[in-house]
């Protein structure tokens, strides 16, 4: 990192998930901003869309009267604000968008950003239109905003993330380009289609080119729209090398790598670290025994995966071809029992109402359920891969299976009618958890998972798995952490080294499994926001340099 040449004294920060939980970008901002509050106080503010109502309220924003008393914005084409704090540790102002008037002009902003900056809006379809209203109206925001707080020595910034607000970034130039900008990409728009359409990203990289892919895949708009942000911000940034190489070859320029970190805030104390983890075994356990009719031993090996439900992307048909794999090769009464989790969010339509009379019981059952292997409701069960996979594979935690499997379709947020605990009240109750990821410019779900003490394994093709190999010997010992190395065409040897690699975890001794998840959690602490925070003291300097020098 260099040194700076200018601190910003104000920052302005836009996703459409400030406020707004939906995928890694809110664990990304939210976990960043303890650290950014320290640094800017009340000069930071976060940018979020506005749709949430009277009846459906933001869990994760506080309305306040007392902020921003002095300004009095007179915002056009009808856009509405609320001004309040976001909800997480460091509590940032926070002001949410409503940005629905701007529908009605969308057609003129699209005609200005074709004239200037070459964005193909004729393309849209889906959430383009969505992305670029709620783009655009927080760039006005922050432009009357930063016209209220900046005085004559101010360093203002106004920080981009995603294709969907690139639009914003874009008319922040044409119309107030004293403000200085930075554009994050934290997956490209093309490279994830590419993925998506089951298209080998990795051995063929330097033979893509991404107009002519976004055509092919009909992705234009949004490529469109992502490239011009990145060649137009004053300092382009992604989160990993291997996507650093996916935005050269495909939006054809070379970002700034800005590793993500963690906030430990999220994290139970050492000291009620073992109160925290028997919780979970057993709800974890207990739900395991009403599913499947069986009784499983206090050191059952629980391990899991969790993430978003991208099947290929996150490498989700990769964990159950290991699981069966293990289930094939781990028998015997003589083999510690183990329980895969799958933690993956899906079509769900609630708990299962016979489980929840099983454990409202309480009572052990004498048989396993039907689908002992899956904890909610599916709405479409023939439409889910995971569900498909598990089926067609057998997989239905029979008498003599030593590893077993469950698959809970549902957004774990404390509330979610069989464990009714959230996603980080769960994971200390794991063994080990697993993350062969296909495409994953970072990877907090492994990063999350040396946070709670859980020895992880990960692949080369995640950011995080590349920063480990970077900085650690791969080993659980060494550094908490295994990295499985995945090509576009070695699939069968990725699930069995995971495998052994579990197998490793299963068989070692108490002594050891402890040294790895301490391992883990010194590798963790590493990884700290306030360690990585400096990549993007280093991106602000370079985009107000390079602002002053247009």
């Amino acid at each position: 990192m260099s040194k700076h040449i200018c601190k910003p004294t104000i920052l302005f920060e836009t996703s459409w998930e400030v406020c707004n939980k939906v995928g890694g970008i809110y664990t990304v901002l939210s976990t960043k901003a303890k650290v950014l509050s320290k640094q800017f106080g009340s000069k930071l503010i976060f940018i979020g869309p506005d749709v949430w109502s009277s009846e459906n309220p933001s869990p994760f924003f506080k309305e306040a009267d007392d902020l921003l008393k002095g300004w009095n914005p007179s915002l056009p084409y009808g856009i509405k604000i609320r001004i309040g704090r976001w909800d997480i540790p460091g509590e940032p102002i926070a002001i949410l968008v409503k940005f629905d008037s701007l529908y009605a002009h969308k057609d003129t902003f699209y005609a200005e950003m074709w004239e200037k900056f070459g964005v193909d809006s004729l393309h849209a379809y889906g959430d383009y239109d969505e992305g670029c209203a709620f783009a655009l109206a927080a760039a006005m925001v922050m432009e009357s905003c930063a016209t209220y707080m900046a005085k004559g020595n101010d360093c203002v910034i106004a920080h981009f993330n995603e294709w969907t607000t690139g639009m914003g970034l874009l008319y922040l130039k044409a119309h107030a380009p004293y403000i200085a900008t930075v554009f994050t990409t934290h997956a490209t728009s093309i490279g994830r289609s590419i993925c998506g359409n089951n298209k080998p990203l990795y051995d063929y990289l330097k033979g893509y080119n991404g107009d002519q892919m976004a055509a092919e895949l009909n992705m234009q708009s949004k490529h469109s729209l992502e490239k011009a942000a990145a060649h137009n911000a004053d300092c382009f940034t992604t989160v990993s090398k291997i996507t650093a190489d996916e935005c050269e070859q495909l939006l054809e320029i070379r970002p700034l790598v800005t590793p993500n970190g963690f906030e430990r805030a999220f994290v139970p104390a050492r000291k009620d670290f073992p109160a925290a983890r028997n919780n979970a075994r057993e709800a974890l356990l207990n739900t395991a025994e009403k599913l499947t009719g069986r009784t499983f031993p206090k050191n059952t090996f629980l391990f899991v995966t969790a993430g978003r439900n991208e099947f290929r992307n996150k490498g989700l048909d990769m964990f159950i071809d290991t699981v069966n794999t293990l289930r094939h090769n781990h028998r015997g009464a003589d083999k510690r029992q183990a329980i895969a989790f799958i933690l993956v969010p899906s079509w769900s339509d609630g708990p299962r109402p016979e489980l929840q009379e099983r454990l409202e019981a309480g009572v052990k059952p004498a048989t396993a359920l039907e689908h002992p292997n899956l904890t909610h409701v599916l709405h479409d069960p023939a439409g889910d891969a995971i569900f498909n996979k598990l089926e067609w594979l057998g997989m239905h935690n029979e008498e003599d299976d030593t590893v077993c499997t469950i698959y809970v379709p549902c957004y774990l947020n404390g509330n979610d009618g069989i464990f009714n605990k959230s996603y980080y009240e769960l994971l200390p109750g794991f063994d080990a958890a697993v993350f062969d990821s296909y495409y994953e410019p970072w990877g907090y779900t492994p990063h999350e998972g040396i946070a709670f003490g859980v020895p992880t394994i990960t692949t080369n093709l995640a950011g995080f798995g590349q920063w480990i190999l970077s900085e650690f010997d791969n080993s659980f010992e060494n550094c908490g952490v295994r990295v499985v190395t995945r090509t576009d065409s070695n699939y069968a040897d990725a699930v069995n080294e995971t495998a052994q690699c579990i197998l490793e975890l299963i068989n070692a001794k108490a002594a050891v499994a402890k040294a790895m998840s301490n391992a883990a959690v010194a590798t963790s602490k590493k990884s700290e926001w306030k360690q990585f925070i400096g990549y993007y003291d280093e991106a602000y300097s370079l985009a107000i340099e390079n602002n002053r020098h247009k």
